[in-house]
């Protein structure tokens, strides 16, 4: 699951154990949201309504796997100068984007940092060029030279 951390929410305790219980551990089955709804002693029904009520706050973006780079597609890490006051706007329309599996903003300079996965070379490419175009920021692609392998599973402090 991605988290996005742009605003505060209220989460109840069920939706709390869904972002932390499953980050790393989401069930490999052909039903696993049942497997979740028997672990958490809930109905699958109310399982994927937490799910849907957490994504339209914005709270997760996708439930899918991750795979290690380049393995299936191309990706690369990017990063962008957004205005302050265009940060927000910026970043909802990155997110917005199906090749972007999260985004986050730091202090810096390049203040706005983004994964991007595609099909390959040609469409990542496609796709930076979209961003540069839709935003009228320039863009900067930082492919990965060498694997390591990062946790991005985050307890998550409620």
């Amino acid at each position: 699951m991605n988290v996005q951390t742009l605003h505060t929410v209220s989460l109840n305790e069920t939706q709390q154990r869904l972002l932390n219980d499953f980050q790393r551990h989401f069930p490999l089955s052909s039903n696993p949201y049942a497997e979740i709804a028997e672990q958490l002693g809930i109905s699958e029904q109310e399982v994927l309504q937490h799910l849907k009520e957490l994504s339209k706050q914005k709270v997760i973006s996708r439930i899918g796997a991750v795979f290690r780079p380049h393995s299936i597609g191309r990706s690369t890490l990017a990063t962008i100068h957004v205005p302050a006051i265009r940060l927000a706007e910026v970043a909802n329309y990155i997110s917005s984007l199906p090749e972007v599996n999260h985004n986050y903003e730091r202090e810096h300079y390049f203040n706005l940092w983004f994964v991007i996965t595609a099909t390959d070379e040609e469409h990542l490419e496609d796709i930076l060029n979209e961003i540069e175009e839709e935003t009228g920021l320039s863009v900067i692609s930082l492919p990965m030279l060498e694997d390591y392998h990062i946790d991005l599973g985050f307890k998550l402090c409620f």
